[in-house]
């Protein structure tokens, strides 16, 4: 909305906070946000029994996922050009509306090509509302004021993907699968009527459609489509040697030769790089690529060792992985406060300090651990997160001109879901290669030369003959299943030491951020 200048009346501070009516379409825009970012991993939890639903295959209803991230993935470095055509409004409108109907067609979906399709859709309109939150809150909240702000937005983009598999297990577990859809339709309809009534931001520049780059839309589509689809199926199809891996690879490789071209050599390219000049955007990029490894990569690991080695189901999964979504929500005032005391660089040591001791602890895993044994790292995993997540926000976006906040705020989310990409890829790689080296070591062990294997052997064989079954055969198929179980177990030892080592690693980095001046710009004029 357009500020009046009233004759007589005191000039607007700097440090002014908004008006109500931004401010409200603010709350609007980050609720729509947290929608689009929990639609990630709501359904993570409840695989089985929309696979069940739809009689799908196992290897097809992992697309039920993948198919959303890879067209959020795309739309996301996209928004910035769009929201500079079309204004943030009009965006953000359409694609609260457009991730509400296609919420709405996934629910009604009555087999898997369907299901694929409305989730695509779904995630690439939707994407389009995760970087406006961003370029919103650095366009019309002043630096003194975003303190408050920045841990909202960070609370929301850590909280949402941590407690999507606890929020999908009750809604599947209470109602039925079609919930996990249908839960986005009536605050989806709210939020898109509040942003085509309350955004006021920014004007739409029409005359940035006649220098559409079509070719530069191309090959980002074809690089980061391809990227996503490579780490999603490669862990599980061995990588080149799968041929439907092979050819997305090519493909990946021409679209990122267009993407970068076109990038570098048009006037107006389809995603503006210019950001990565600013040493803090680019230094903040690296670290939101690594948070995103530790924020999906700990989203996953820990339902996949209840599941398989607990024996949790959906619902026991989420109960027990709460607590970090508990220690985000009450650290991010604390995040906000210390925001404003500490220098963001210490800030964010801590953080990844901290987040390296919860995984450090997760390094003494046994088939025992329960929700006792995992509280602390949890809370440790909660904490840091959002310790990392304001200052990183502050640094790499604060200091850039108003300018370039729409097509910053797009490559700067769009990191963080690389880095998740890219790490589940290297996480499921080394959980696989990993578990095969163990088991093959510890089998070493396990022969009829070991007088405590065959002592262990001949007890369960025992043990089974007494309650009438085949004890020889029980015998050998329990204790393989023990050395199978103990090489996963040591797979994710190992792959906790390698997270440790590279958040620990990390902390010495911040060191080389610059510190923004207290009034520093980056989007402060509006």
């Amino acid at each position: 909305m357009a500020t009046a200048t009233i004759t007589g009346a005191p000039p607007r501070r700097e440090d002014a906070m908004p008006d109500t009516r931004r401010i409200i379409a603010f709350f609007a825009m980050v609720f729509g946000m947290f929608m689009a970012i929990l639609d990630i991993q709501i359904v993570s939890a409840s695989l089985a029994e929309i696979q069940a639903g739809l009689s799908a295959s196992s290897d097809e209803i992992s697309w039920v996922q993948t198919a959303y991230l890879i067209a959020e993935v795309i739309m996301i470095p996209l928004s910035g050009f769009l929201a500079r055509l079309l204004s943030t409004r009009v965006l953000f409108t359409v694609s609260a509306a457009g991730f509400t109907a296609a919420s709405a067609l996934a629910a009604t979906a009555t087999n898997i090509d369907q299901m694929i399709v409305y989730r695509a859709i779904q995630g690439f309109i939707g994407g389009g509302m995760i970087p406006s939150v961003f370029a919103a809150a650095f366009t019309i909240f002043p630096p003194s004021r975003r303190a408050m702000v920045s841990p909202m937005i960070g609370l929301v983009a850590t909280l949402a993907p941590t407690i999507g598999p606890t929020v999908g297990g009750y809604l599947t577990n209470a109602l039925s699968w079609h919930w996990l859809f249908l839960i986005n339709v009536i605050p989806g309809i709210l939020v898109a009527t509040a942003a085509w009534s309350l955004i006021d931001f920014d004007k739409p520049e029409h005359g940035l459609l006649a220098k559409f780059d079509w070719w530069g839309l191309a090959g980002m589509a074809a690089f980061l489509g391809s990227l996503e689809y490579v780490l999603e199926e490669g862990p599980n199809n061995d990588w080149l040697q799968d041929e439907s891996v092979f050819v997305f690879a090519i493909v990946l490789v021409v679209g990122a030769v267009i993407f970068f071209w076109r990038a570098f050599t048009r006037e107006e390219p389809i995603v503006d790089l210019r950001s990565f000049r600013n040493v803090n955007f680019a230094f903040g990029s690296v670290f939101s690529f690594v948070m995103g490894i530790g924020l999906y990569g700990l989203t996953y690991l820990y339902p996949l060792f209840l599941g398989r080695i607990r024996g949790y189901d959906s619902l026991m999964i989420g109960e027990a992985l709460f607590v970090s979504g508990l220690a985000m929500f009450f650290t991010a005032p604390v995040a906000g406060f210390l925001s404003r005391k500490m220098d963001p660089r210490l800030m964010m040591m801590v953080g990844f300090v901290g987040f390296a001791a919860g995984t450090w602890r997760m390094t003494y895993i046994t088939a025992d651990w329960d929700f006792y044994e995992l509280l602390l790292p949890q809370i440790l995993r909660g904490t840091s997160l959002m310790l990392c997540m304001v200052p990183i926000n502050n640094l790499a976006l604060g200091t850039l001109p108003p300018s370039m906040i729409k097509n910053a705020s797009g490559l700067f989310n769009l990191t963080r879901n690389l880095g998740g990409a890219v790490g589940l890829a290297v996480i499921n790689t080394v959980l696989t290669d990993r578990g095969v080296l163990h088991y093959e070591r510890l089998s070493e062990h396990v022969t009829w030369r070991n007088p405590e294997a065959v002592q262990q052997l001949d007890n369960m064989a025992a043990n089974f003959q007494a309650h009438g079954i085949d004890g020889a055969t029980a015998a050998l198929s329990n204790l393989s299943n023990m050395v199978h179980q103990q090489a996963m177990l040591m797979s994710f030892m190992d792959v906790f030491y390698l997270l440790t080592m590279l958040f620990a690693s990390l902390a010495l980095f911040a060191v080389m951020m610059r510190k923004p001046p207290a009034a520093a710009g980056g989007g402060g004029g509006h």
